[in-house]
């Protein structure tokens, strides 16, 4: 309906302005919709959503739209950019998808902020941890050095680098931690924005601190969470949720919570507890549980008996009790005049990634929804190893064989043939190698893949020399003989970016692996066991 000025009102899942004028444009709301919305109040439109998040939320399908990528820096820079609220330059929670470094974003940063920008620093949030496998004792401490290298080549040291987390906003692994940390040195001071590339998970961070002590009490109830999907760029505009000034007695309160949660076994939760735990271990290798010390306590419900609605005679249809329509919360003035807030701001788009030339459907097979289970396989010089048709890697000189280990979505497939077969096989990719989807005419229209060669030596048969990161599709860990040279040959997608990650993210990957099947150049798979945090192991003291 073009006549309806456009609301000025937020979708509470995307933060762009509710419209019903341009279908094709953020904030769409069908107009019949619009106007009923409009007719219950102010209140009723204030936690409406947009089309596009309704169909994401309830069917997990996403509506053709893409704004350019300048759009979305627009919108962050202008934020950055408003001056300093209460006197102080807010804190910058840079969320970085570990499994992307080098994280192609992270240089550009400060460039983005520019010399005007005012921030009173970056904590950097490594995030999707729980995604990976460990390969060894002391992992973490090992991503949190690579992270931490990553940031001094982006220029990211000393001051201007507040600290480094690694967390899972899934999982809620390492997000009490992220709170102590927030409460205890930046405590209520200003204003936080959450900054990072498209599917990075800040959404999802919003989300769960929405639900934690670093909320004000009764924000859940009023602030509707982000919307959350893998198509890249769900967020449009800012979304935000005040700030709860921790106190020393809320401090003190808060401790006294994670004590007494840490004393806890998984046989001393109760059905509920322990379901949704087995849940979140099927999802990540690490897991930690995100509570709340400061609930609003809800009053308990009348209801109301009326028996006259209740009878009717025979002759009669039974009448529907008229609904009473439901107050939505508000924050009072007193409660929010004086509020710090916590932003979440729009992805920046990758532009050199592979997940711009997807589908929907083909998007949602190519991200980890759950832990990676490494696959490794023994090549000989002479063989091709596919993932989907996304990523290829030839191995085509050298003295002996070696292991390559993928990580990746589980349910992308890999496929190891010759190179006198290479041909053939892409050409069936529809039969094998599934991604891209759609046959013939789907691959008339995917760029075809461009070779990078590559050339490694091997530093042992216990350690990865080197990553080969076929844009966001996922990596190939390379392990081989000590000081074996190989010549490698590998493709993306054109347009895409392939990195050559040294040193590895997970060196001792190959070790994580079953026994050879026979006859096949594979190993059986192997699933390290789920960690729980702040929980404690059962028989010990």
């Amino acid at each position: 309906d073009l006549s309806v000025p456009p609301s000025g009102v937020s979708c509470s899942g995307c933060g762009a302005e509710l419209q019903c004028a341009a279908s094709g444009a953020p904030g769409f709301v069908p107009a019949h919709k619009y106007r009923g919305l409009l007719s219950e109040g102010p209140a009723a439109l204030r936690g409406a959503v947009c089309q596009r998040c309704w169909a994401l939320e309830h069917y997990g399908s996403a509506l053709r739209l893409r704004l350019p990528p300048e759009q979305h820096r627009r919108v962050l820079s202008e934020a950055l950019r408003r001056p300093p609220r209460h006197g102080r330059a807010p804190l910058l929670l840079y969320v970085l998808d570990l499994m992307e470094l080098p994280d192609p974003l992270l240089p550009q940063l400060p460039a983005l902020l520019g010399p005007d920008v005012p921030a009173a620093g970056v904590l950097v949030v490594g995030n999707k941890v729980d995604l990976l496998p460990a390969d060894c004792r002391g992992h973490l401490g090992r991503l949190r050095q690579r992270v931490a290298a990553a940031c001094a080549r982006a220029g990211l040291r000393g001051g201007a680098l507040v600290d480094i987390r690694l967390l899972s906003a899934k999982t809620g692994y390492g997000v009490e931690g992220l709170v102590s940390r927030l409460q205890r040195s930046w405590k209520c001071a200003g204003d936080v924005y959450l900054l990072g590339a498209t599917n990075s998970g800040k959404s999802t961070l919003f989300n769960t601190l929405l639900r934690s002590d670093y909320c004000k009490s009764r924000a859940p109830d009023i602030i509707d969470r982000a919307t959350v999907s893998p198509w890249p760029g769900t967020t449009l505009n800012l979304l935000k949720f005040p700030i709860i000034n921790p106190t020393c007695d809320r401090i003190f309160r808060r401790q006294e919570r994670l004590k007494e949660e840490a004393t806890k076994t998984e046989d001393q939760l109760n059905s509920e507890e322990k379901k949704y735990l087995n849940q979140l271990k099927k999802q990540g290798y690490l897991v930690g549980e995100v509570g709340r010390t400061f609930q609003q306590q809800k009053p308990s419900t009348e209801i109301d008996f009326d028996p006259d609605m209740l009878s009717y005679s025979i002759d009669e249809d039974p009448r529907d009790t008229p609904k009473k329509h439901e107050e939505r919360e508000e924050f009072t003035q007193n409660e929010v005049k004086d509020a710090r807030w916590c932003f979440d701001t729009p992805g920046i788009v990758k532009e050199d990634c592979v997940l711009n030339l997807l589908t929907e459907k083909e998007v949602k097979l190519v991200l980890p929804s759950h832990a990676i289970v490494p696959r490794t396989f023994i090549l000989k010089p002479g063989m091709v190893l596919f993932l989907a048709a996304l990523g290829r890697i030839d191995y085509l000189e050298g003295e002996k064989s070696a292991w390559f280990s993928v990580l990746a979505s589980n349910l992308l497939p890999v496929h190891v043939t010759t190179l006198s077969n290479v041909d053939t096989i892409y050409e069936k990719h529809a039969e094998f190698l599934k991604v891209p989807m759609g046959g013939e005419e789907r691959m008339k229209e995917f760029p075809p893949l461009v070779p990078q060669d590559i050339t490694l030596k091997g530093i042992g048969t216990s350690e990865a020399v080197a990553d080969i990161k076929l844009s966001s599709a996922g990596w190939v860990a390379v392990t081989a003989h000590e000081e074996e040279e190989l010549l490698l040959r590998a493709y993306t997608p054109k347009g895409t970016a392939l990195v050559v990650r040294e040193p590895p993210l997970l060196p001792y990957i190959s070790a994580v692996r079953g026994a050879r099947i026979p006859g096949t150049p594979a190993y059986r798979t192997k699933k390290p066991p789920s960690f729980v945090e702040n929980l404690r192991t059962s028989g010990s003291r």
